[in-house]
């Protein structure tokens, strides 16, 4: 036995004279050792070229006449360059700067701080300030604009930057390395799925699987809840936590992630992989396990501003600011601690309490995988970033916060007051929870404002480490170099010796747009001037453009969380001149604290030129500072114009792009159905659960309706009677009142014809159905639309012959559907 690596061959063997069956034999054979005559595969060390698959190589054997006279060959298989790391891309979701501990928040993350101990703190990385922007431009290396993400899917428009569709002349990390001879994989989050192709009628391309990687556990859209997730592996739904009461997402993929490195080490222990691990927390909805939230009781009376001077002492102490950093003002639009009432504080603490066991939480599971890589024996040729966020801190609570998200997305605060019943709850499956924009902003510290404004550094810097204990020799080292999310993946090439393809499936690749940060891992460069010298920022019309040092941002116009709470959105009209810019030196002010437009009139105007040109390069235009009117565009769509739906026997797990959309208008839903002699009940139709959405199903034999309004409020249609064994047709008829979003309406419930129920509701759910919740025909396998009744899954027992879903026009124009009183314009 030689110490070169192995490889498997088979060969088939004939048993008997007579027989056709095979079974397969292994020869081990030294790779690329034995002679071409003996037929062995061979691995090439990397592709040749730079076109994505390689042309097909010619038939290197020999054929005669007759196999005795041939020699066989064996096309070559793809490894990476000699010693190529394995590479770990982690990603936290809606973390400010000031929240981990690595970089001076009070919330203690040790994995990210041990990681930092043995390589490098990066404290002027930046994201788009918008989670699928920073996401697609993280996989890619191109600006978000570049490749189509502009904007989240859900708000995407018909334009170049902004269609949501990642193309094939962009081609993922996970495609390269994949081509290169890794494993690569995908855990948790993946909000690059444009709406239309979110259903399991595909197509999947856009689909981790589609771009490169070859496994996926996780769940595509914005958010999900972790105690019930809507959940995918590769593409397929499943649902892990039915009769799994302790299942919670964030140990749940740290397991999977485990599982799928374990294997391959076991099977191809010298493949080296690709893992892209992005958990959905600490986005809403925070739902840590109940032993997190312990740690943290009291921990967080001190009440944000306090929570924020502390921040600020600790990253002056840590040197993660520069020591000229002046914390930037509070702002009026959020109200001071000590203006708060007593039960105000203690609501919002508890609401901090439950933010920080759900990110001590997460960074423990992430401890965990790293872990097993270390037991491995691979962490030292390991390639690790550990990104602090996708953006800002989130602002979508309200100034409040709620203890469902979905109301604050339908637009309905939740006083603290009212959010005291669900106090003992709080982060439980009962509830749906997102802190207040006090706690967003302070931990965003030293820099102002949140997530979605792309001007200012509290939307886009993000704490990053960098860990590779092989080539990074100055451990604990702190880079100040200005960088950006596209610059992940060129550093990955460069750290791989692997080139960026020029062409892929025969289509020619956009440039990678990135500049690699390898320069910075050496200890002579640890004051290196940035490789990156510019890069723009915009979203929702909010613009920023870095360049030389310099820092030139457009105020917002109004607060991010203004549509949460029904407050005013009015953005100037004139988008090219009606914006006021602030321009900052950033040596010299390095949190944005003192705007020098004024001192420097001719600076700024060469950087908005700049922004322009940038933006013209980059397919941001045409600029669109619309909120709610961009949502409303028509788009590609799973139904197209349909207005009828109809089911047949049961189906679960459609996403709501694939669902009749009852909002905001009339519609009728018919159930033909055969119940047994021994009688029965179960779920008809469903969309939604706890936290908002519909149900129509059979209740003890009662037919029942209900409405569930965010969780708040519950409206209910039922019969008096079980129905008798035998055939019968239900309806369930509402007829919407008003033009425009929210209004109530008249239900009516019948029963073969005849009405069993019948009532007005003073308002509907105007927006938006819980996202991680599904369309169910015959069974509810997510969250019950009210816990009162019944418990998933609930199936319906009987015969469901047909189920249809009529949706009515709606009404008014689209103009007048526009011209909702919250979004108009100056």
């Amino acid at each position: 036995m030689t110490n070169r690596k192995k490889i498997i061959a088979t060969a088939s063997v004939v048993v008997g004279a007579a027989a056709f069956a095979a079974f397969t034999i292994p020869i081990s054979v030294p790779s690329g050792g034995a002679s071409e005559k003996v037929g062995s595969p061979h691995y090439s060390e990397s592709l040749q070229g730079t076109s994505i698959p390689e042309m097909p190589p010619k038939f290197g054997g020999v054929i005669k006449d007759t196999a005795a006279e041939s020699t066989p060959w064996w096309p070559p298989s793809i490894r990476p360059p000699k010693d190529a790391p394995n590479v770990v891309i982690i990603m936290l979701d809606d973390a400010g700067y000031g929240a981990e501990s690595t970089f001076g928040g009070v919330i203690p993350t040790p994995t990210m701080d041990q990681l930092a101990k043995t390589g490098l703190r990066y404290t002027a990385f930046h994201s788009a300030a918008l989670c699928s922007p920073t996401r697609a431009a993280l996989i890619t290396g191109r600006n978000h604009h570049s490749v189509h993400f502009g904007m989240v899917s859900e708000g995407s428009t018909g334009y170049p930057g902004y269609n949501s569709i990642i193309n094939k002349d962009t081609a993922t990390i996970g495609e390269i390395l994949k081509a290169n001879g890794y494993s690569t994989s995908w855990f948790g989050k993946d909000h690059n799925v444009p709406g239309w192709m979110q259903t399991q009628a595909g197509p999947f391309d856009q689909w981790p699987n589609g771009m490169g990687f070859e496994y996926f556990y996780g769940f595509v859209g914005g958010d999900s809840s972790q105690w019930q997730p809507d959940l995918v592996r590769n593409t397929t739904p499943i649902e892990p936590y039915l009769g799994n009461p302790s299942y919670n997402m964030i140990t749940a993929m740290a397991d999977e992630a485990i599982g799928w490195m374990t294997q391959l080490n076991a099977i191809a222990p010298e493949k080296p992989f690709l893992l892209y691990y992005v958990p959905g927390a600490t986005h809403a909805p925070h739902h840590p396990k109940k032993e997190w939230v312990d740690k943290f009781k009291g921990k967080f009376d001190m009440g944000w501003n306090k929570m924020r001077e502390q921040i600020f002492e600790n990253q002056k102490r840590l040197g993660v600011i520069p020591a000229n950093a002046q914390l930037t003002p509070w702002p009026d639009s959020v109200p001071q601690w000590d203006s708060l009432t007593p039960e105000q504080k203690k609501m919002y603490a508890r609401q901090a309490e439950v933010y920080a066991g759900f990110l001590a939480y997460t960074d423990y599971e992430i401890g965990r995988v790293i872990k097993s890589i270390q037991d491995m024996g691979k962490l030292d040729n390991t390639l690790i970033f550990y990104i602090g966020g996708d953006n800002g801190a989130s602002p979508e609570g309200t100034t409040s916060g709620t203890p469902n998200e979905f109301a604050a997305f339908n637009s309905v605060p939740v006083s603290a007051h009212d959010q005291m019943k669900w106090y003992d709850e709080w982060g439980s499956d009962k509830t749906f929870p997102h802190y207040a924009v006090g706690w967003a902003w302070a931990f965003g510290t030293p820099f102002k404002w949140t997530k979605q404004v792309a001007s200012h550094f509290g939307g886009t810097r993000q704490g990053m480490v960098i860990s590779w204990p092989k080539r990074i020799k100055d451990a604990g080292g702190i880079r100040t170099q200005f960088h950006h999310v596209i610059d992940v993946v060129p550093t990955i090439l460069e750290a791989c010796g692997i080139q960026a393809p020029q062409m892929v499936d025969g289509i020619p690749q956009k440039p990678i747009e990135g500049v690699s940060m390898v320069y910075t891992f050496d200890k002579a460069n640890a004051n290196a001037p940035s490789k990156r010298s510019t890069q723009y920022f915009e979203i929702l019309g909010m613009r920023g453009i870095y360049h030389d040092g310099w820092m030139a941002s457009t105020t917002p116009p109004y607060v991010p969380w203004a549509a949460f709470e029904n407050l005013p959105q009015k953005a100037p009209k004139d988008i090219m001149n009606g914006y006021n810019w602030e321009l900052y030196k950033l040596d010299e002010d390095p949190t944005q604290y003192n705007d020098v437009a004024a001192k420097y009139p001719d600076k700024l105007t060469e950087m908005k030129k700049i922004f322009m040109e940038e933006a013209a390069k980059y397919d941001v235009l045409p600029l669109d500072n619309t909120t709610l009117p961009r949502f409303l565009k028509p788009r590609p769509s799973v139904a197209g114009n349909r207005t009828v739906y109809t089911y047949t026997g049961e189906i679960s797990n459609i996403p709501k792009s694939g669902a009749p959309f009852i909002l905001d208008r009339s519609f009728t839903i018919t159930a033909d159905i055969d119940i047994p002699k021994e009688g029965t009940e179960g779920m008809l139709v469903t969309e939604g659960g706890r936290f908002g959405g519909y149900g129509f199903y059979l209740l003890k034999g009662k037919p029942v309706f209900v409405y569930n309004y965010v969780d708040l409020e519950r409206w209910r249609w039922e019969g008096k009677n079980a129905l008798p064994p035998g055939h019968h047709i239900l309806v369930f008829d509402f007829k919407y009142d008003g033009i425009g979003f929210g209004h109530g309406g008249s239900g009516t419930l019948k029963v073969d014809g005849s009405t069993v129920a019948s009532r007005s509701i003073p308002k509907t759910m105007p927006f938006l159905m819980p996202e991680d919740e599904t369309f169910d025909v015959g069974v509810d396998t997510r969250t019950p639309i009210d816990d009162n009744d019944y418990q998933v899954p609930f199936r319906f027992q009987g015969h469901l012959n047909k189920l249809t879903v009529e949706l009515h026009p709606f009404k008014g124009t689209l103009a007048e559907i526009l011209a909702f009183k919250y979004q108009t314009q100056d």
